[in-house]
Order: structure tokens, then C-alpha cells, then sequence
């Protein structure tokens, strides 16, 4: 099937790779130690306000996936068995701007989608009747046309395939799985498999449960599946994709990763930071649920060290509400700063990807409207996949900061994280580096340069809401010029400022920004 015109081959390669590793900012070492750093206070410089950055450019403390930044598309999407729309030209240069990444297909429906192998659907059954959320299909065609979505926007596509059609002794029926692994091997599609979406959460489902152990004996039965079709032998396998590492749901991961432990590539999550129900803009602005995150990780890392040291993990669907979010809120400005921080913090952890569901028109928590216009979090996905490599780097940073009162803590409103820079980008020689910067505060922040840092010059990239919504706004500036695509086969280019070596970066209020430092020639960034 061919591709939209705006899909020339090769040009998934002008697009930066996976995102790197966050280096959390608390006026100390961020290497680990908690001391703030000996430092002078620069003559007529107040210090109260400045901050002095340099970066360990010997070797990276992290690398990740090339696809670290990736995305998921949710079955909610069908229209009574239609993926019609995927074949917007307009759609498939949004998608591919943010290429290299995976594209998850998977959501709440996964569980109830059955595969039929018609070409049109319309044929063979009746229109949609109440109980449609129960019976959706995925038909051949629209298979399809999910597929060559994926391929023509230089994605790779996960497939979850519907875990809870069930026999009585309560293991996976697999029939309708097989009839869909035998049609896309007949096309040669390449793709990867889950099983499943959030299993901790079948029992509210449709009252039925699924415990860890079987769960894993599914996968392993799914991965026999595999390897008996030549096309997928030696597919990737993702799971089990658990929602929230409560009680329950680290119950049901330590069952699974005792059986299927070794036969999934890599171990799989969810994390919805608040309540769409509830939601307020200033919610996105406070750093105790910022880090939030990072109780989630250590519990997953934790049980997935236990049985398999040094497996893969990702975040698998990834959204700043639950509940779909709430319009002008989880997809505003606001949202990127959970959004942001949450590559940064993942990143830091050795997280290796991240699906940010959904891509497209589900719920509020998307990249992109129902009309196919490029919300906030998609431009600020944009720069990300622009400027920033695989290779996390470690900041060490110095300033002073008021005392802590007893009993309180103060938490980080000002937060930086370093990566080489993509070796993607043409506009920059290897040995380049990338700072991202999250500024919480009210004030501005002044940041100075230091070590290797030093007086090299530095190409901004300023995000701010454009318009008179404040944070609430969908639409963006970059450094002063609203972004909009050019036209349906065109995204804008994104123009840095140049500031002059030497100069300190003033970060302004409630905004997000990133900033190469040119021809540092930093050993970790040379070489891929």
C-alpha cells in the first residue's frame, strides 16, 4: 500500500533519535552527592540568583533506546472496524517527525478486540449496537492500514493481541491471535507483540481475574506461538504492562516475571500522574507530583532485578491525567512540565523507553487533535526528538539557596538535565551537548556556564504558551514565534537564538527550554 506523497523514503533519518537521560537538579552534585559544591560567589553577582552549571563530558551515565520517546495509539480509535483516517497526509508528517519510535496499539479495548479476516467488514456484520465497547473488531483492511501508517512515518508497531478471550480452565485462547499472526506474516508485516492492557484491572473489567502466574504461562505460550511462524521467530515480545505498581499490581508482576521473566524482551508499565477528574493548572506545578514517578520506578526496578538482573524496562503508556485527562488542562502548555520531566527523570533511571499515550485524539492527554493540529506537548516532543541523543550525561551544579526550615522540604522548581546532542542534527558537530531546563519558579533564574562549559557558544531554543491563555494555551512560541505546520506535507523549522559565548542564560518564569552548547567536543558525544 503506498504512502501518502508526504512520505519520501529516507527521511526518518533527518529525525533525532530516542531522548536521554535526566540529571535532576537540587543546587548540589548530581552525581549522587547531596553536598552542595565549593564554589565562589562571582564579584557583584548576587548569589542567591545564579546558578553555576558544568557537565562530566567523559563518558555518559546513561544510554538509551534510539526509540526512547515513543508513542501508543488506542483501539478507541476504530470507527466501527474504520482506520480510514490514517492515511492523512498530514497525519503521517506529524508522526513522522517525532521517528524514530516505536507505535504502541494497545489501550482499554485491546481486551475486547477480535481479528476477522475481511476486507470489508460492512459485509459481514451489522452496524454497532449498544454493546459495541464489548465487540470491536480488527479487520484486515484496517490492519492495513494501521500498518503501513506505522512504516510510512519510519515507526515500528506493537501489537497488543486480546488476552482475556479465555478457555474454561481459565489459560489463553489463542485461535483468534493465530489468525491474526498468520494474516500480517502472509503480508510480511514487521511487527512486535504484547499481550494484553493493565491485567491487574480485569477483574473490575468484566470480573474475572487473571493472576500473575497464569499471565506468564500465556506469554510463553504466546512466545511458542511465535516461534512456529517464520516471520515472527524472532519477534519481540513486551509485557506484562501493569497500571500502577500498587499492592495488587506488583503481586501480579512478581508472579509473572517468575514464569515469563526471561521470555519478554523487555518489562512493561503504566503511570497516569493525577485524576483528570479533579485537575487544576496549578497541579502541574507542584514538584511533590513531579516525583511521584520515582517511587513507581524503584518498586518496578525492584522486582524486575530480582528475577532478571539488567532486563529492559519501559514505561508503557504514559499520560500527565487518567480519565482521558480534561480539556485545557492535560493538553495545554501546563502539561509539559510533567511531561518533560518525566523523559528527564525516566532517563536518569535507566528507563529504556517511553510510550506517551495516546498520539492521536484520545481522551485530552494526545499530541494531536481530532483535527490533526499539533498540540503543545507535541512541539515540545519535537525539540526533544531534535536535540537530544541517547547519551545522558551528569551535571554538577552550585549556587546558593536559603536554609530549609525544620521538618520542611524544599523541592527542586529549577531542574536540568544534559545529553549529548543527536547525532541526527545536522546543524551540529559531534562533541555538542544539550541542556533542557524546567523553571517552576515565579522569578526568573539565572545559570552560568562553568568548566567545559565555559565560554562556548550556545544556540537557545525558549519554549512559551503564545496567546492569551497563559498555561492553559494550546498553541506555542519558540523563541517569540508561534509554531504552526507550514502545510500538510511541512513542519516548521525550529530556529534557535544564538547567545553569545560567555553569556548566562536567563530562564524565564513557568517555562521550558533547551540549549546547545556548540563545539564542546565532549569525549562521551563523539561517537555513536
Amino acid at each position: 500500500m503506498p504512502c501518502p506523497s508526504s512520505c519520501p523514503p529516507g527521511l526518518l533519518a533527518l529525525m533525532a533519535p530516542g531522548l536521554a537521560l535526566m540529571a535532576t537538579f537540587s543546587l548540589s552534585s548530581q552525581a549522587g552527592d547531596r553536598r552542595a559544591l565549593p564554589v565562589e560567589k562571582p564579584p557583584g553577582v548576587k548569589g542567591r540568583t545564579l546558578i553555576l552549571l558544568d557537565v562530566n563530558t567523559k563518558s555518559p551515565v546513561r544510554i538509551i533506546s534510539e526509540n526512547f520517546l515513543s508513542l501508543q495509539l488506542d483501539p478507541s480509535i476504530i470507527h466501527d472496524g474504520w482506520l480510514d483516517f490514517l492515511s492523512s497526509r498530514r497525519l503521517v508528517t506529524l508522526a513522522r517527525g517525532l521517528a524514530p519510535a516505536f507505535l504502541r496499539f494497545a489501550g482499554k479495548r485491546t481486551d475486547f478486540l477480535q481479528f476477522h479476516n475481511v476486507k470489508n467488514p460492512a459485509k459481514s456484520r451489522g452496524g454497532p449496537g449498544p454493546d459495541y465497547y464489548l465487540k470491536n473488531y480488527e479487520d484486515a483492511r484496517s490492519l492495513d492500514k494501521l500498518y503501513n501508517f506505522a512504516d510510512c512515518s519510519g515507526l515500528h508497531l506493537i501489537f497488543a493481541l486480546n488476552a482475556l478471550r479465555r478457555n474454561p480452565n481459565n489459560s489463553w485462547n489463542s485461535s483468534n491471535a493465530l489468525s491474526l499472526l498468520k494474516y500480517s506474516a502472509s503480508k510480511k508485516y514487521n511487527i512486535s507483540w504484547e499481550l494484553g492492557n493493565e491485567p491487574n484491572n480485569y477483574r473490575t473489567l468484566i470480573g474475572r481475574s487473571v493472576n500473575g502466574s497464569q499471565l506468564g504461562k500465556d506469554y510463553v505460550q504466546l512466545r511458542s506461538l511465535l516461534q512456529l511462524i517464520r516471520t515472527y521467530s524472532r519477534a519481540n515480545l513486551y509485557g506484562p504492562n501493569i497500571g500502577r505498581p500498587r499492592k495488587n499490581a506488583i503481586s501480579l508482576l512478581e508472579g509473572f516475571m517468575k514464569v515469563a521473566g526471561s521470555t519478554v524482551d523487555a518489562v512493561t508499565w503504566q503511570h497516569y500522574y493525577i485524576d483528570g477528574r479533579v485537575a487544576k493548572v496549578t497541579d502541574f506545578l507542584k514538584t511533590r507530583l513531579l516525583d511521584t514517578l520515582s517511587d513507581q520506578i524503584r518498586k518496578i526496578q525492584k522486582v524486575v532485578n530480582t528475577y532478571t538482573p539488567g532486563k529492559k524496562i519501559w514505561l508503557e503508556g504514559v499520560g500527565a491525567t487518567s480519565s482521558g485527562g480534561m480539556n485545557n488542562l492535560s493538553d495545554s502548555y501546563a502539561a509539559g512540565f510533567l511531561w518533560l520531566n518525566t523523559l528527564g527523570l525516566l532517563a536518569s533511571r535507566g528507563i529504556d523507553v517511553v510510550v506517551r499515550h495516546s498520539f492521536l485524539d484520545h481522551g485530552h492527554n494526545h499530541l494531536v487533535d481530532h483535527n490533526f493540529n499539533p498540540l503543545p506537548d507535541y512541539w515540545l516532543s519535537l525539540l526533544y526528538k531534535r536535540l537530544i541523543g541517547p547519551k545522558v550525561l551528569a551535571i554538577h551544579v552550585a549556587g546558593l539557596q536559603r536554609k530549609p526550615l525544620p521538618g520542611r522540604v524544599i523541592r527542586d522548581k529549577l531542574r536540568i538535565y544534559a545529553h549529548c546532542t543527536s547525532y541526527h542534527n545536522h546543524n551540529y558537530v559531534r562533541g555538542s551537548i544539550t541542556l533542557y531546563i524546567i523553571n517552576l519558579h515565579r522569578s526568573r533564574k539565572k545559570i552560568k556556564l562553568a568548566g567545559t562549559l565555559r565560554d562556548k557558544i550556545v544556540h537557545q531554543y525558549l519554549l512559551q504558551p503564545y496567546g492569551k491563555d497563559g498555561l492553559h494555551s494550546k498553541s506555542v512560541q519558540l523563541n517569540g514565534q508561534p509554531l504552526a505546520m507550514v502545510d500538510d506535507g511541512t513542519l516548521p523549522e525550529l530556529k534557535p537564538r544564538p547567545l553569545r559565548a560567555g553569556r548566562t542564560l536567563v530562564i524565564p518564569p513557568l517555562t521550558m527550554s533547551f540549549y546547545v552548547v556548540k563545539n564542546v567536543n565532549a569525549l562521551a558525544c563523539r561517537y555513536r
